[in-house]
Order: structure tokens, then C-alpha cells, then sequence
């Protein structure tokens, strides 16, 4: 990859190369629980506003995204969210994840989130060192959470890595 990247609010425009990107991360059988990416509609209807990024390379590719969730919609946890970062293989390992988690780190705190959490794959080293990076902690393991529906993994039941980054003052 050469040339500057940009990095801004994701778009319904987007959406074509970010399910792309979804989609290759999916096969892998080690990003998400998820055997397909969902429509447009119901991934707007489920993800904040805030944090919701794409990186864009000096094509005007789309190369990379971050998104996140509520955890809870009680009141107690309105600072508590679940994130999702994915990359294009083609650009994996060049720092476009680190340039993405680090914008939405900084989005999500101007916007008083104070607990950015996720659940990873042990086997997806890449996230877990990325994150490991950007300030997150491991948590603990989920043994034996979910069975897996697709993909290599199908018929296995699967352990996730749950890791978290508190704000820097945990007051925001």
C-alpha cells in the first residue's frame, strides 16, 4: 500500500466494500460467530454512530472498518461498548487496523465511552496483538462459548478472548 490513508464516518455508500471486507473476514472462521454479513439495514439498525469508520487508501478504496455496539441497553452500561475492526487481506499487517482502532478509541471517548470491549479467537493472533498495542487487556477466556455453525471450525465449539480498554480517567 502506498500513500496517505484517510480514515472517516462510514456511509450506506460504503457498505458494498465494508460487507466485502465482512465477508473475507468471515471465511477465515476465526473474526466473528457469524456465517454471513448482515444487510445494510440491520447493521446501521445495530451499530452506534459514534466510532463508525472506514479507512479509505489513496485509490479511494475502502480498506479497513470499525464499528461498535451497546452492550446493554440499561442506563448503568451507557458508556460500555462491543467493537468490531476489519481489515482487507490485501492490506493486513500495514497498520491500517492500529489507525482504526486508535480513531475509534479517540471517537469513543470525546463521546464519554469509557469501556471498549471484544471478543477474539484465540487463533486470531493478528487481533489480539493489535489490540494488545492499542492499550486493551485480556480479561479471561470464554471456554467452550459458542459452537461454530460454518467454515473450518463447523461442529467445534470455540473459546473467545474477552479483552477490554478503559478510558484513561474511567470517568468519561
Amino acid at each position: 500500500m502506498t500513500g496517505p490513508l484517510t480514515i472517516r464516518p462510514m456511509s450506506a455508500a460504503d457498505w458494498p466494500a465494508v460487507e466485502a471486507i465482512y465477508r473475507a473476514g468471515i471465511a477465515t472462521g476465526n473474526a466473528t460467530f457469524e456465517a454471513e454479513p448482515p444487510s445494510w439495514e440491520h447493521f446501521d439498525a445495530g451499530k452506534l454512530d459514534v466510532g463508525r469508520l472506514v479507512t479509505i487508501d489513496n485509490t479511494g478504496a475502502v480498506v479497513g472498518w470499525v464499528a461498535a455496539s451497546l452492550v446493554s441497553a440499561r442506563l448503568v452500561y451507557r458508556g460500555v461498548v462491543e467493537h468490531s475492526v476489519y481489515v482487507a487481506p490485501a492490506v493486513a499487517g500495514q497498520g491500517v487496523g492500529r489507525q482504526l482502532v486508535d480513531a475509534f478509541i479517540s471517537a469513543a471517548e470525546s463521546a464519554g465511552i469509557w469501556t471498549i470491549q471484544s471478543s477474539i479467537f484465540p487463533e486470531n493472533t493478528a487481533s489480539l496483538t493489535l489490540h494488545d498495542h492499542a492499550g486493551f487487556r485480556r480479561i479471561g477466556t470464554r471456554e467452550r462459548i459458542a459452537l461454530m455453525t460454518y467454515g473450518p471450525w463447523a461442529g467445534q465449539w470455540r473459546d473467545t478472548i474477552l479483552i477490554e480498554r478503559r478510558s484513561i480517567d474511567g470517568s468519561s
